[in-house]
Protein backbone atom coordinates (compact mmCIF):
# COMPACT_ATOMS: atom_id res chain seq x y z
CA UNK A 1 0.00 0.00 0.00
CA UNK A 2 3.14 2.86 0.73
CA UNK A 3 3.89 2.40 -2.67
CA UNK A 4 0.63 2.65 -3.88
CA UNK A 5 0.33 5.94 -2.06
CA UNK A 6 3.89 6.61 -2.34
CA UNK A 7 2.52 7.13 -6.41
CA UNK A 8 -0.16 9.05 -5.84
CA UNK A 9 1.75 11.69 -3.47
CA UNK A 10 3.96 11.94 -6.38
CA UNK A 11 1.79 12.35 -9.36
CA UNK A 12 1.09 16.31 -9.95
CA UNK A 13 0.30 18.49 -13.10
CA UNK A 14 3.51 18.98 -14.47
CA UNK A 15 3.79 22.75 -16.11
CA UNK A 16 7.33 22.55 -17.14
CA UNK A 17 8.92 20.04 -19.42
CA UNK A 18 12.57 19.37 -20.13
CA UNK A 19 13.78 19.09 -23.98
CA UNK A 20 13.86 15.58 -24.25
CA UNK A 21 11.56 13.31 -26.33
CA UNK A 22 9.49 10.70 -24.52
CA UNK A 23 9.84 7.22 -25.69
CA UNK A 24 6.81 5.55 -27.82
CA UNK A 25 7.11 2.55 -25.75
CA UNK A 26 6.00 4.67 -22.69
CA UNK A 27 3.00 6.86 -24.23
CA UNK A 28 2.11 2.95 -25.36
CA UNK A 29 2.28 1.73 -21.58
CA UNK A 30 0.45 4.70 -20.41
CA UNK A 31 -2.78 3.55 -22.73
CA UNK A 32 -2.18 -0.24 -21.51
CA UNK A 33 -2.94 1.66 -18.04
CA UNK A 34 -5.79 3.54 -19.61
CA UNK A 35 -7.42 0.17 -20.75
CA UNK A 36 -7.12 -1.77 -18.10
CA UNK A 37 -9.06 0.92 -16.24
CA UNK A 38 -12.83 -0.13 -14.81
CA UNK A 39 -15.86 0.59 -16.66
CA UNK A 40 -19.34 0.59 -15.98
CA UNK A 41 -20.36 -3.02 -17.81
CA UNK A 42 -16.98 -3.83 -19.13
CA UNK A 43 -17.92 -1.10 -22.08
CA UNK A 44 -14.60 0.20 -22.07
CA UNK A 45 -16.44 3.37 -23.86
CA UNK A 46 -12.41 4.77 -24.27
CA UNK A 47 -10.25 5.26 -27.60
CA UNK A 48 -7.19 7.73 -27.65
CA UNK A 49 -5.18 9.67 -30.45
CA UNK A 50 -1.73 9.44 -29.24
CA UNK A 51 0.32 12.64 -30.28
CA UNK A 52 3.78 12.02 -30.61
CA UNK A 53 5.31 13.59 -34.04
CA UNK A 54 6.93 16.40 -32.30
CA UNK A 55 4.97 18.81 -35.40
CA UNK A 56 1.62 17.47 -34.87
CA UNK A 57 2.35 17.89 -31.04
CA UNK A 58 3.36 21.67 -31.73
CA UNK A 59 0.47 22.75 -33.69
CA UNK A 60 -1.91 20.94 -30.79
CA UNK A 61 0.04 22.89 -28.39
CA UNK A 62 -0.27 26.01 -30.00
CA UNK A 63 -4.54 25.11 -29.84
CA UNK A 64 -4.53 23.87 -26.39
CA UNK A 65 -3.22 27.65 -25.49
CA UNK A 66 -6.44 29.50 -24.94
CA UNK A 67 -7.39 32.57 -23.08
CA UNK A 68 -3.97 33.83 -22.30
CA UNK A 69 -3.43 30.17 -20.56
CA UNK A 70 -1.46 26.92 -20.98
CA UNK A 71 1.95 28.47 -22.50
CA UNK A 72 4.15 25.80 -20.63
CA UNK A 73 2.39 23.22 -23.89
CA UNK A 74 5.52 24.53 -26.48
CA UNK A 75 7.92 22.30 -24.29
CA UNK A 76 4.97 19.49 -24.30
CA UNK A 77 6.81 16.31 -26.08
CA UNK A 78 3.64 14.31 -26.55
CA UNK A 79 -0.37 14.58 -25.74
CA UNK A 80 -2.59 11.84 -25.48
CA UNK A 81 -6.63 12.73 -26.19
CA UNK A 82 -9.37 10.62 -24.25
CA UNK A 83 -12.22 10.09 -27.06
CA UNK A 84 -15.76 8.97 -25.61
CA UNK A 85 -17.00 5.96 -27.72
CA UNK A 86 -20.49 4.57 -28.13
CA UNK A 87 -21.09 2.15 -24.60
CA UNK A 88 -22.60 -1.36 -25.17
CA UNK A 89 -24.48 -1.68 -21.89
CA UNK A 90 -25.45 -5.31 -20.71
CA UNK A 91 -29.30 -5.40 -21.98
CA UNK A 92 -30.86 -5.54 -18.01
CA UNK A 93 -28.86 -2.32 -17.54
CA UNK A 94 -29.94 -0.31 -20.71
CA UNK A 95 -33.62 -1.16 -20.60
CA UNK A 96 -33.08 1.87 -17.81
CA UNK A 97 -29.83 3.33 -18.07
CA UNK A 98 -28.58 5.34 -21.11
CA UNK A 99 -26.17 4.03 -22.75
CA UNK A 100 -23.50 6.74 -21.83
CA UNK A 101 -24.74 6.94 -18.47
CA UNK A 102 -21.26 5.44 -16.98
CA UNK A 103 -19.06 7.13 -19.78
CA UNK A 104 -18.06 10.31 -18.24
CA UNK A 105 -16.55 8.47 -15.03
CA UNK A 106 -15.44 5.67 -17.50
CA UNK A 107 -13.21 8.41 -18.63
CA UNK A 108 -12.41 10.15 -15.65
CA UNK A 109 -10.79 6.57 -14.56
CA UNK A 110 -8.99 6.00 -17.84
CA UNK A 111 -7.82 9.76 -17.80
CA UNK A 112 -6.31 9.38 -13.90
CA UNK A 113 -4.74 5.78 -15.03
CA UNK A 114 -2.47 7.69 -17.94
CA UNK A 115 -1.23 9.75 -15.69
CA UNK A 116 -0.58 7.59 -12.75
CA UNK A 117 1.11 5.57 -15.66
CA UNK A 118 2.84 8.88 -16.76
CA UNK A 119 4.37 9.49 -13.17
CA UNK A 120 4.91 5.29 -12.44
CA UNK A 121 7.68 5.71 -15.49
CA UNK A 122 9.12 9.33 -14.52
CA UNK A 123 7.23 10.97 -16.98
CA UNK A 124 5.16 14.45 -16.16
CA UNK A 125 1.45 15.03 -17.02
CA UNK A 126 -1.58 18.05 -17.01
CA UNK A 127 -4.96 17.57 -17.93
CA UNK A 128 -6.12 20.10 -20.16
CA UNK A 129 -8.92 22.14 -19.39
CA UNK A 130 -8.79 24.98 -21.66
CA UNK A 131 -8.44 24.17 -25.42
CA UNK A 132 -9.59 24.70 -28.88
CA UNK A 133 -11.84 21.42 -29.50
CA UNK A 134 -12.70 22.25 -33.03
CA UNK A 135 -9.00 22.67 -34.22
CA UNK A 136 -7.82 20.36 -32.15
CA UNK A 137 -9.92 17.50 -33.77
CA UNK A 138 -9.63 18.90 -37.05
CA UNK A 139 -5.85 18.75 -36.60
CA UNK A 140 -6.06 14.76 -35.78
CA UNK A 141 -9.12 13.65 -37.93
CA UNK A 142 -10.76 13.33 -35.05
CA UNK A 143 -14.38 13.50 -36.54
CA UNK A 144 -15.92 16.84 -34.89
CA UNK A 145 -19.00 15.09 -33.44
CA UNK A 146 -16.78 12.91 -31.44
CA UNK A 147 -16.63 13.68 -27.78
CA UNK A 148 -13.45 14.76 -26.17
CA UNK A 149 -12.90 12.96 -22.79
CA UNK A 150 -9.66 14.50 -21.70
CA UNK A 151 -6.75 16.01 -23.31
CA UNK A 152 -3.29 15.21 -21.54
CA UNK A 153 -0.06 16.90 -22.09
CA UNK A 154 3.22 14.54 -21.33
CA UNK A 155 6.51 15.05 -20.81
CA UNK A 156 9.70 14.77 -18.72
CA UNK A 157 9.42 17.39 -15.92
CA UNK A 158 12.20 20.06 -16.41
CA UNK A 159 12.13 20.09 -12.21
CA UNK A 160 11.20 16.66 -10.72
CA UNK A 161 10.71 17.84 -7.09
CA UNK A 162 7.02 17.29 -6.15
CA UNK A 163 5.63 20.41 -4.81
CA UNK A 164 3.85 20.68 -1.38
CA UNK A 165 0.21 19.39 -2.04
CA UNK A 166 -2.54 21.59 -0.58
CA UNK A 167 -5.83 19.65 0.07
CA UNK A 168 -8.70 19.91 2.36
CA UNK A 169 -8.67 18.32 5.21
CA UNK A 170 -10.35 14.55 4.93
CA UNK A 171 -12.76 15.83 8.47
CA UNK A 172 -14.29 18.35 5.25
CA UNK A 173 -13.98 15.68 2.55
CA UNK A 174 -15.09 12.51 4.15
CA UNK A 175 -17.54 11.12 6.32
CA UNK A 176 -17.81 7.34 7.84
CA UNK A 177 -21.42 5.91 8.00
Amino acid sequence: MSDFMDLFGRRQSCRKFADRPVEHEKLARCIEAACLSPSGCNAQPWSFVVVENPQTVAEVAVHAQQLNFNKFLSKSKAFIVVLEEHAVLAPAVRRILDSQYFAKGDLGAATFAICLAAEAQGLGSCIIGIYDREKIAEILGIPIEKQFGALIAIGYPANPKVRKKIRKPLEETARYA
